[in-house]
């Protein structure tokens, strides 16, 4: 039985959940409706699955019909606190929500990959399973499918996400660091309130805010290895309530980015040292309470490899492209920290049909007709790692 021949019989389906999924966003571990059709879906295919990790989580699997090893696909579910501006006839019916990152396109593509699998079962070697993933953008999926379970026995695992800066039909899967490891960093300043007259008299949070959003700029330009890509930047910073009064406190929240493990220490170290530096200089007491959100996705050379040579077999000898890591964070890395693994980038930008926008765009569309090739890779790579 022909993968292509299989994957064109589920072309129309991958393209009806596509839009079902795109037109129901939920937000981060409150992905019930998603989940419920999910499992749905699943059972109308006689797939078993079970729940794993955070209430949303559903992990189905696929036995094959020969002995081989056990491979892991995985999609993410959650959607974004944006309202959508595209204008598309299955747009956003739950205000305020929109899937502006591709999530719907990933549970569309695994669903149909599960079909296309279930079809060729009995040409399929080994175990198949199939996470179905809540809450990547805040973090806490992939964490809790691990623990869940998810990864036990597994010697291999791959992911796709859809990614607008990639031409529609191609495919970015290289060895090497891909996104960053991302945290979070808060910072209370207590200071002493005053009449903004007499200035003396009180410890000025809104000075100490000011420095140190000046001096956190300095870790990456003089304590990283200029070789090594960075990113320390705070997003958001309050303090105050009057224009002629002190403040006792303020408030400042941001994100480091790094790929490289030891980088993501030494950030976390100087971030620390810079805030008690600068507290102690002003007068202020501070405190910092630091989040790790996750750790950077580094494909290994095996995946990377084998996935190429997939995507070249089912996309076409030309369908490889070449696209620079990016500052963005994902928890594919917690699936990766516990076997061989990629995490490929699927091509949906196209001028013509309107998919420009960028991710976390209000107006983000993508190019329908790239996401089958999406499915044809994940079904390949299952099957090429099996043959190897």
């Amino acid at each position: 039985m022909e993968l292509k021949e299989v994957a064109a019989k589920y072309e129309a389906y991958l393209i009806e959940q596509r839009r079902w999924f795109h037109q129901h966003p939920e937000y981060s571990e409150q992905e019930f409706e998603s989940c419920k059709h999910i499992r749905a879906e699943l059972d109308k295919m006689g797939v078993e699955w079970r729940p794993c990790g955070l209430e949303t989580g559903t992990l189905a699997t696929i036995q094959g019909g020969k002995p081989g090893k056990t491979m892991l696909l995985r999609a993410d579910m959650d959607a974004l606190r944006i309202q959508e501006e595209t204008g598309l006839e299955y747009a956003s019916v739950n205000d305020g929500l929109s899937h502006a990152c591709g999530h719907d396109c990933h549970m569309a593509m695994l669903l149909t990959t599960v079909q296309v699998l279930k079809d060729m079962k009995e040409e399929l070697c080994g175990t198949v399973r199939f996470a179905f993933q809540p809450s990547e953008e805040i973090g806490t999926g992939g964490k809790s499918m691990v623990a869940g379970g998810a990864m036990d026995g597994v010697d291999g695992c791959f992911g796709v996400h859809v990614w607008a800066d990639v031409p529609s039909g191609k495919v970015s899967v290289e060895a090497g660091p891909r996104m960053a490891a991302c945290d979070m960093f808060k910072i209370y300043v207590t200071g002493k309130s005053c009449h903004g007259a007499q200035p003396h008299q009180g410890v000025d949070p809104v000075v100490v805010c000011s420095q140190l959003v000046n001096a956190l700029q300095v870790i990456v330009s003089r304590e990283i290895d200029p070789n090594q890509p960075a990113v320390v930047t705070v997003g958001q910073i309050s303090a105050g309530t009057s224009w002629n009064i002190v403040p006792e406190g303020g408030f400042l929240q941001g994100t480091t980015r790094c790929f490289d493990t030891g980088v993501r220490k030494q950030l976390e170290d100087a971030v620390k040292r810079m805030v008690k530096s600068v507290g102690e200089t002003y007068r202020a007491e501070i405190q910092v309470e630091w989040t790790p959100i996750v750790a950077p996705v580094v494909n290994t050379p095996e995946m990377s490899a084998l996935a190429s040579e997939a995507a070249k077999k089912v996309l076409g000898p030309d369908s490889l492209y070449l696209y620079e890591k990016t500052n963005g964070g994902e928890d594919m890395s917690c699936y990766m920290e516990k076997a061989t693994g990629a995490l490929a980038f699927l091509g949906v930008g196209c001028e013509a049909c309107g998919a420009i926008w960028p991710q976390h765009n209000s107006k983000f569309q993508v190019d329908e007709s790239a996401l089958i090739g999406g499915v044809k890779l994940c079904a390949q790579v299952v099957m090429d790692f099996n043959a190897q």
